[in-house]
């Protein structure tokens, strides 16, 4: 039997690119699809670093804290030499900056990092739907209709986007026909997690080193397992048993430890290779279905993480009525970090080979961005500090009541951000749907105590710093630039809030009262109907708050020199305003007919 139904998004694909896409898009309250072929969630420990740009993708993500808390700091490198036993750092250890909060990478198991962007998955209230396979899929100008085999049955969806997220053997990708050229390059390998006995957990070891005959064990914290990685010749057959290994670890290092259980293996063939295209009209490729990258340098999660990072937010942008144009942008910004990601790993493998193991700031992925861009808006004149398609620095602040805050706290969540320094006497751009507005300086709300914002930025007075949802400067402008920056936000779907029109209570005799709003049709409008209308409520009582206060100072003011019937009257316009938006919130949050929600399909 044949089941239809409808949503915006079908996410092909379950593993850390997958299900921080499917995050991105729940927290934006956009309908999506999750599904997976397999019949349960990934056992492996296959990427286990998390770099540190990635755990600044994880904070804003709202899951940082959980991730850290599964794992830790890479432990140094023991080379077992027939001298004894030399340890040797593996990755730079550095101290957080004020700009550059997370410096280290973590070594944490895939399936624990996974494990993590589930749980947070299901707090937002969507989970992924195993033995769901997508054996087919059509599309055309509106959108995609998938067919998926799953345990009852075969099921069509229709959805406007489909998202390869399935892998280095996509299926996605070949059903499309896009070429995923590259090399293999020369390595065959075996890696596994495993219980044993007899290898410390304080080290990663190493044995063999500068011969074919080399293994190594690294603990997998978090867990009481050892992840276990040789080469291996090409023309042999390797047994991933228990007792497989066991003779093989032996027979490589001369020890007498025991394997005790071995919880998944797999022997492959490194290989780098990039994708002809990422998208073909409303499929697109993301992480391993785009990429494949040899494990040095622990790159292939992290480049997968950002590819959904990056179109999470455009996809919700299109869908909420942006140009479809944006989402052209994915594959100009990540397509080239691939590749510059690709010759680094291969590089580092290269190095491996001569036992160089170091690893420093190239792998942390902090210094990536997007200069070239068709959203960066360049500014000939700007000669220092952060420039469009940089990443955007964090930064310790004092909020305007005297608490401490952080500019990555002010930029979490899925909205852009524009921050306005020392503009306390230029005139606030208009409030837009989906913008958050704060000004550094005095008379803002947000003060720049420790001077880290002007260190890590390099502003000037009346200048402003759009910053994407991504995390990355869209443009830095002059206050006489702002026009610019208003034709770039309706670019990219950030619009300003309607007028409200004035509200009507009676009518003349001759006259039909006014209709209310046409009905919405879909939940996508009901979500869009009230979003707007919170904006303009949640604005209008700013501005009111606003006046409020300054009535009662100007009371105060006018009370010890005398009261005027100006100011009073103010007062009392303010108190009936004050009154009318109360009651058109109460009847907001209480209308029957505008209370949506979405669950997964």
């Amino acid at each position: 039997m044949t089941h239809t139904s409808d949503t915006d998004v079908i996410i092909c694909g379950t593993g850390a690119a997958g299900l921080t896409l499917a995050i991105d898009l729940a927290r934006r309250n956009v309908g999506f699809l999750l599904i997976d072929k397999a019949a349960h969630p990934f056992i492996g420990s296959r990427g286990k670093g998390i770099q540190p740009r990635s755990q600044e993708v994880f904070e804003d993500l709202g899951v940082i804290d959980r991730i850290v808390a599964s794992g830790g700091e890479y432990p140094v490198q023991r080379f077992h030499t027939a001298e004894g036993p030399v340890d040797k750092a593996v990755v730079e250890m550095s101290d957080p900056t004020p700009d550059e909060p997370y410096q280290i990478p973590l070594l944490v198991p895939q399936f624990l990092t996974e494990r993590r962007l589930r749980e947070r998955l299901t707090e937002l209230g969507h989970a992924p739907h195993y033995s769901h396979e997508l054996v087919g899929f059509d599309q055309d100008a509106d959108g995609v209709t998938a067919r998926i085999a799953t345990p009852d049955g075969e099921r069509t969806v229709r959805a406007s986007y489909l998202i390869g997220a399935d892998g280095g053997s996509s299926f996605v990708r070949k059903a499309l026909g896009i070429g995923f050229p590259g090399k293999t390059l020369g390595v065959r390998a075996i890696v596994a997690d495993v219980l044993v006995d007899g290898v410390s957990s304080d080290a990663w070891h190493r044995w063999g080193e500068d011969t074919a005959a080399q293994v190594s064990m690294c603990p997998l914290y978090g867990t009481d397992l050892f992840q276990l990685q040789a080469p291996i010749p090409f023309d042999v057959d390797i047994d991933l048993s228990a007792e497989g290994l066991t003779s093989f670890f032996r027979e490589r290092t001369g020890r007498n430890d025991v394997i005790r259980s071995v919880s998944w293996a797999s022997a492959f063939e490194m290989n780098a290779r990039l994708a002809d295209t990422y998208r073909r009209e409303r499929v697109f490729l993301t992480g391993d279905a785009a990429h494949c990258h040899p494990p040095t340098g622990g790159q292939g999660l992290n480049t997968s993480v950002q590819d959904a990072y990056n179109l999470g937010w455009k996809l919700a942008a299109v869908l909420d009525g942006a140009p479809e144009s944006l989402l052209s942008t994915y594959e100009k910004e990540r397509r080239p970090i691939a590749e510059a990601v690709l010759g680094l790993s291969e590089r580092l493998l290269e190095a491996a080979k001569n036992r160089d193991t170091h690893r420093g700031r190239e792998v942390s992925q902090l210094d990536l961005g997007y200069p070239d861009s068709p959203l960066s808006m360049t500014s000939p004149d700007r000669g220092n500090g952060v420039l469009a398609g940089d990443r955007a620095p964090d930064a310790p602040v004092t909020g305007a009541g005297g608490l401490p805050t952080r500019l990555f706290s002010l930029f979490q969540g899925p909205h852009w951000t524009l921050l306005g320094y020392d503009v306390d006497d230029a005139p606030a751009p208009a409030p837009r749907s989906g913008l958050h507005l704060h000004v550094i300086g005095g008379g803002g709300d947000i003060l720049d105590t420790g001077g880290h914002v002007h260190s890590a930025y390099g502003l000037s007075s009346e200048q402003w710093v759009l910053v994407r949802p991504d995390g990355y400067v869209a443009a830095v402008v002059g206050t006489a630039d702002l026009g610019s920056l208003a034709t770039y936000l309706d670019a990219v779907g950030i619009r300003p809030v309607p007028v409200a029109q004035p509200h009507h209570t009676e009518t003349s005799a001759d006259m039909p009262a006014p209709s209310p709003l046409g009905a919405p049709r879909t939940r996508r409008e009901h979500r869009r109907i009230r979003s707007a209308a919170e904006q303009r409520l949640a604005t209008a009582q700013r501005e009111l708050h606003q006046l409020s206060r300054q009535v009662q100072r100007d009371l105060r003011s006018v009370r010890r020199q005398g009261e005027t019937t100006a100011i009073v009257a103010r007062s009392n316009f303010a108190e009936l305003a004050v009154q009318s938006i109360t009651r058109l919130a109460a009847n907001l949050r209480s209308d029957p007919g505008d209370r949506s929600g979405r669950s997964d399909q």
